[in-house]
């Protein structure tokens, strides 16, 4: 166990956008993935919505691939996977709603006791939360949902009251996201989560590209694999390399091979040298 001093690493956003139908989800979404990426080929979308992706090619040359039925959890992944192999910088999966809609449906289908059975369907769904969590790169995930209602008693009566939305998709869903934007009839949105800090207690406002491009920059002001390599490289002691190596996990696959080589240099220095040398 070592412990550290907390540091932010560049990283790539994970952004989880919800709203009822026509909220404009699906156009947001390519706009903040052009602010992302600042080149529309590097954009992919997912596309379950029977062919909404195309309603906007008049913006660029984005990428589409479309998800046929049935929208299980493997296919989401294949999808996901088959972006990244291509390149594709930023990925809008539009939406995630199909994926628990088939997992309630296949989970209600099943016979037997309702509760054993969902160890069969949250493996599934967990394994696409980690493929998104685990991507190279910036995913949008898009989300229908309706308006939520709480009962409160007002005058003696039960009076129905708005409480936001809630998403069609696992409860505790946007607990994995790093944004979660809230889009309503009006085309404004507003962040209920927000660990960047850039949205939060802000008035509502549109998505654009220009959202995009603020969260790049936040992303960008970590540390680079370029800086750990010359961290590594100046690192004057093996104890500095090993906290290097528990600081910058994610860099430990492409910078391991790095890592060895100036852990050897550094035990070949401080070996003692013998008299006749």
């Amino acid at each position: 166990m070592i412990l550290r001093k907390a540091k932010r690493k560049q990283a790539r956003i994970r952004t989880f956008l919800q709203g009822p139908s026509g909220a404009g989800k699906t156009y947001s979404a390519l706009l903040m993935a052009f602010g992302l990426t600042d080149d529309w080929s590097a954009v992919a979308i997912i596309d379950t919505e029977n062919h909404a992706a195309d309603l906007y090619a008049h913006l660029g040359d984005y990428q589409v691939l479309t998800l046929e039925p049935p929208f299980t959890p493997e296919r989401y992944i294949e999808a996901l996977v088959t972006c990244e192999l291509a390149g594709t910088k930023a990925v809008i999966m539009d939406s995630l709603s199909a994926e628990w809609t088939f997992i309630l449906e296949a989970h209600g289908a099943t016979t037997g006791n309702s509760y054993t059975n969902w160890s069969k369907f949250t493996p599934r769904h967990e394994a696409l939360i980690q493929t998104i969590l685990q991507s190279p790169c910036h995913i949008i995930a898009t989300v229908r949902a309706k308006q939520d209602y709480v009962l409160t008693e007002k005058n003696g009566k039960q009076v129905p009251e708005k409480v936001g939305m809630k998403g069609i998709t696992r409860e505790g869903m946007d607990y994995e996201f790093t944004l979660v934007f809230e889009i309503d009839g009006r085309h404004q949105a507003k962040a209920t989560k927000d660990r960047t800090g850039l949205f939060s207690n802000k008035p509502e406002f549109v998505l654009t590209a220009d959202t995009g491009k603020q969260i790049l920059h936040w992303c960008n002001t970590g540390t680079s694999q370029q800086q750990v390599q010359t961290l590594i490289q100046q690192a004057p002691d093996v104890a500095t390399l090993r906290d290097l190596y528990a600081t910058y996990p994610e860099f430990r696959q492409v910078l391991g091979p790095l890592f060895t080589q100036r852990k050897e240099q550094l035990q070949l220095i401080s070996q003692p040298q013998s008299p006749n040398n």
